[in-house]
């Protein structure tokens, strides 16, 4: 079985994120990017089921610009064994993403497609949703543990849901969506990252795909949030109670 895995690169979760001044979009020039964290976990749990014998190859996808090659030799060193790239200028949305995932499956026929269940750039938690109903596969999202049985081609995904833990058995070909408790991502060793320069990495375009990534969104402004007002010192419970009712209308 052949394990595809989604990966997308996003500005560091250690960075500040500052608003253009024109309010179109976030400062990405010479910001440390990296991979999304989601997408780690997805690209460890491909590992995992690999090293367990349960699949024979992992193939790992960006899309986007140039750039993106990095965020896959990063997923190359961690173990994955090729890459794919789909090379994209403008800015991609969701059912964008979908769409080209959909053809990727189409050309490579993988058993099971891993993303991670959002990126943290724009939180949208759609692709994998998304590509399941295009190519008309089971999903189980939130993944928080994913169970391979190889002899019934099934898999089992406990999901975490607001009262608690749901199971959800899957025929294969499915769509996984990861969680962060699902695993801990492993680093890559030097070693590996100079394995990963001689792995290989497909190329593509959407247009080579027969994909129409017309945006199908507009983003009208991007703003910060409004800062906080700095907090004060009062010296009775009374006080505080009368702030809470009178000013803050909170009780």
């Amino acid at each position: 079985m052949k394990i595809m895995v989604a990966i997308k690169r996003v500005v560091d979760y250690a960075v500040k994120i500052r608003v253009k001044p024109d309010r179109t979009g976030v400062e990405t020039q010479n910001v440390k990017m990296s991979m999304n964290p989601f997408c780690e976990i997805a690209i460890e749990e491909a590992l995992r089921i690999k090293e367990a014998g349960l699949a024979s190859e992992v193939v790992a996808v960006s899309m986007g610009p140039v750039q993106c090659v990095d965020t896959l030799r990063t997923g190359l060193a961690m173990g994955a064994d090729r890459g794919i790239h789909v090379e994209a200028t403008a800015p991609l949305y969701p059912l964008s993403v979908a769409k080209i995932l959909k053809a990727l499956v189409e050309v490579e026929k993988p058993g099971l497609l891993l993303l991670g269940k959002q990126a943290i750039d724009d939180d949208c938690n759609q692709t994998g949703q998304m590509v399941a109903g295009l190519l008309n596969w089971p999903q189980g999202t939130f993944a928080s543990k994913v169970v391979i049985d190889k002899e019934k081609q099934e898999v089992t995904v406990d999901r975490e849901v607001d009262g608690g833990l749901e199971t959800l058995c899957l025929d294969l070909p499915a769509v996984i969506t990861t969680d962060l408790r699902l695993n801990q991502p492993r680093y890559a060793t030097l070693p590996n990252i100079m394995k990963a320069k001689s792995k290989p990495i497909k190329k593509f375009t959407p247009q080579k795909l027969n994909v129409n990534v017309k945006p199908d969104l507009e983003v009208v402004e991007v703003t910060e949030p409004p800062k906080r007002k700095a907090g004060i010192l009062l010296s009775s419970v009374d006080e505080l109670i009368d702030k809470l009712k009178n000013e803050a209308h909170v009780i």
